[in-house]
């Protein structure tokens, strides 16, 4: 079998011996940052990280490739298995499906063995509903669907060549997701605010409220005033609500920048 590294794979992450992140603190990095943050401070998970530039096409080069044809970040490598495994984390329903399910308890120390992982996801979806799982897998996947923008596509407008219409179309598509998430959040229709986005009741911190937060938060790059963001009173106190969790603080950190002196996160032609 042909091994996923070459001689141009990082020695950071050919070397690694267990879980092994490459990302850039994008917000589609920052949702993994943040998922693992949470996983080490409720469970112990401890992992290692390589960063990257992708504005330089670092994730299009063949050591890249080999882990992930699509080239896209962020990836997670698990070296505690013979071949390494490796999963593409960029798409929101790899976490809703793989991650959410089994709980993560999926990503210990030390592995589980396969067969008894895929044992354990049985009887555990077995116990949750199709009700409890369906929130925040829709969330997740109608933010990111085809059919809708991402929040950060407004600043195509900074493009050379201004078109008011695709500008337009992006910043009505977006703040109309703003407004789904809006209608979400202020229970308008179900009479019961709420503070996340999933869950019954006032809702439970999920992988929807993880893997949406980093493309909400960043409104003010997007071209957006706050005189238009006023409009979604709850969306915006939702924000800062996760805003405060120090696993969100931690994962958006310096410590994913070129700056980093974390000794667990590695530096892969970073200027």
């Amino acid at each position: 079998m042909a091994s996923i590294y070459g001689d141009d794979t990082p020695d950071s992450i050919k070397n690694s011996k267990g879980l092994h992140l490459v990302t850039q603190s994008t917000p589609n990095g920052q949702k993994v940052q943040i998922f693992l943050e949470e996983l080490k401070e409720l469970y112990g998970t401890e992992w290692d990280t390589t960063l990257i530039n992708i504005g330089t096409n670092e994730q299009k080069k063949d050591w890249f490739l080999r882990l992930d044809p699509n080239g896209r970040i962020p990836i997670l490598v698990d070296n505690s298995v013979s071949p390494p495994f490796t999963q593409s984390l960029f798409h929101d329903n790899y976490q809703t499906h793989t991650l959410t399910p089994p709980g993560p308890r999926n990503l210990r120390r030390t592995p589980l063995p396969r067969k008894e992982i895929r044992q354990k996801r049985r009887l555990r979806l077995q116990r949750r509903t199709r009700a409890q799982r369906s929130p925040p897998m829709a969330l997740l996947l109608a933010r990111l669907g085809r059919t809708l923008p991402r929040p950060n596509q407004p600043l195509h407008a900074r493009a050379p060549e201004k078109i008011p219409y695709a500008i337009n179309r992006f910043r009505n598509e977006t703040l109309r997701v703003y407004g789904v998430l809006e209608i979400r959040l202020s229970g308008k229709y179900t009479g019961e605010p709420r503070e996340y986005l999933a869950g019954k009741g006032k809702g439970k911190y999920s992988v929807a409220d993880i893997g949406t937060w980093p493309w909400v938060k960043g409104w003010k790059m997007s071209g957006f005033t706050e005189e238009e963001l006023s409009a979604f009173p709850h969306l915006l106190k939702w924000v800062d609500r996760i805003a405060e969790r120090p696993a969100v603080k931690r994962g958006i950190s310096e410590k994913y920048s070129k700056d980093s002196t974390d000794s667990s996160v590695a530096k892969w032609k970073l200027q």
